[in-house]
C-alpha cells in the first residue's frame, strides 16, 4: 500500500509539472505590423508595460510593405500565429477580410470614430491617418513653382524630375488602387502611361522617394507625409504639399487593426486592439515624427499636423479600391516591367 501511495503521488507530482506552467504562464500577443518599427516599437512597449502583456512583433521591411506580412498571413490562415494585423494602410487589410483571415471585434473605442474609418462589420477599425503628399527640394524649386496636382505631374515641364515608390506595394499601391477606384480604368491608366512617358524615376520605397528629393537627384516627389515629416525633423531641405485642394482632394489613409480569426491568443489580442484605437495612441502619433492625423478632432496635436476637417480629401471607397488592386498591380507590372 505504502509504494502505491508512492507511486500515486509521483504520477500526481508528474502532472502537476506538466500542468504548472501552462497555469502560470505570462500572458501574451502576437501583433504582425507593417508600421515602421521606428514608429511602432514604442507604442507596443508601452502596452506591455502598461498591461504586462508579452508582445511578440513581427515587423515589415520598407521594400515590401505591407505585402510580405499580408501574404504571410494569407499563408498562414489555416493555422494562425498572429492575433492581431496592425496595417500601416487599409486596402490589403480589407483583401485579407475577404479572404476570411479576420473575425469581428468591436471594440470599446470604436464608437467615435468617423464612420468611413471602420468596417461596419467590425472586421478594422481605422485611426491615426497619412496623406499622400508631393515632397519637394526646397534648395531647388520655390513654393510658387510647385505642382499643384498630382495629375501635372505628367507634364512635360516636369520629365526626369519626379520619384515614385514601387506602385506594387505599400501605400503607392494602395493609392494605385484608390485612383482606379475614384478615377475609373481609363483615366488612371492614362495618367500612369503619361508618367511613364514622362521618365519618371522608379524607387524601392516612399523613403527613398524623400531620400531622392532630398538629395537634389530630382526635385520632386510622390510620398507619404510621416517621410517628408521626419525628413523635416532631420532639418532637409525640402517641404511638401497637399495636392488637389481644388479638385480631387488629397487621399487619406488610416492605419487599421484586425483581430485574426482564430488566433492564439484572442483575449489579449483584444486588449492590444482597445489600446491601438485610444485617444492616447493617436495623441502619441500625432506627437511622434511620423505625425499621423487623428481622426478624433479633439486629440491634441502640434501646429504641424493638419485637422482632417480642414483638408479637401479624396472621397474613395476603400473595398472598391482594394477591389480595384489586383487590376492595378497587373498593369503597373506590366507598365513599369516588374
Amino acid at each position: 500500500m505504502n509504494a502505491f501511495r508512492v507511486i500515486l503521488f509521483l504520477l500526481v507530482s508528474c502532472r502537476l509539472f506538466v500542468f504548472l506552467p501552462q497555469a502560470f504562464a505570462a500572458e501574451e500577443v502576437v501583433v504582425y505590423t507593417s508600421v515602421d518599427q521606428i514608429f511602432s516599437e514604442p507604442i507596443l512597449d508601452l502596452f506591455e508595460k502598461q498591461s504586462g502583456i508579452t508582445v511578440k512583433a513581427v515587423y515589415d521591411v520598407e521594400a515590401s510593405k505591407t505585402v510580405g506580412l499580408v501574404n504571410r498571413l494569407l499563408a498562414e490562415r489555416r493555422r494562425p500565429r498572429a492575433d492581431v494585423f496592425w496595417n500601416s494602410e487599409i486596402v490589403r487589410t480589407i483583401i485579407l477580410q475577404d479572404r476570411d483571415v479576420l473575425t469581428p471585434y468591436f471594440s470599446k473605442y470604436r464608437q467615435d470614430i468617423p464612420e468611413q474609418f471602420k468596417d461596419r462589420n467590425g472586421y478594422w477599425t481605422g485611426f491615426a491617418c497619412r496623406s499622400r503628399v508631393l515632397v519637394y527640394n526646397t534648395r531647388l524649386l520655390a513654393p510658387s513653382e510647385l505642382p499643384r496636382s498630382l495629375f501635372e505631374l505628367a507634364d512635360p515641364r516636369w520629365r526626369s524630375k519626379v520619384a515614385l515608390a514601387n506602385p506594387m506595394f505599400g501605400t503607392t499601391a494602395t493609392h494605385m488602387g484608390a485612383l482606379y477606384s475614384v478615377l475609373g480604368k481609363e483615366k488612371t491608366e492614362q495618367f500612369l502611361l503619361a508618367l511613364k512617358e514622362n521618365n519618371v524615376l522608379l524607387v524601392a520605397g516612399n523613403s527613398q522617394v524623400r531620400t531622392v528629393v532630398a538629395a537634389g537627384e530630382v526635385p520632386l516627389g510622390l510620398t507619404d507625409t510621416d517621410d517628408v515629416m521626419v525628413a523635416l525633423s532631420q532639418k532637409k531641405d525640402v517641404g511638401m504639399v497637399y495636392l488637389d485642394q481644388d479638385q480631387l482632394g488629397t487621399f487619406v489613409i488610416p492605419n487599421t487593426v484586425s483581430l485574426i480569426r482564430e488566433g492564439p491568443n484572442p483575449e489579449t489580442g483584444k486588449k492590444l486592439i482597445d489600446f491601438l484605437l485610444s485617444p492616447e495612441v493617436e495623441f502619441l502619433l500625432a506627437q511622434s515624427q511620423s505625425a499621423n492625423m487623428p481622426v478624433r478632432e479633439d486629440v491634441g496635436r502640434p501646429e504641424t499636423v493638419p485637422y482632417l476637417s480642414l483638408l479637401k480629401i479624396m472621397r474613395v471607397d476603400y473595398h472598391n479600391a482594394a477591389t480595384m488592386l489586383k487590376e492595378s498591380d497587373q498593369f503597373c507590372r506590366h507598365l513599369f516591367s516588374y
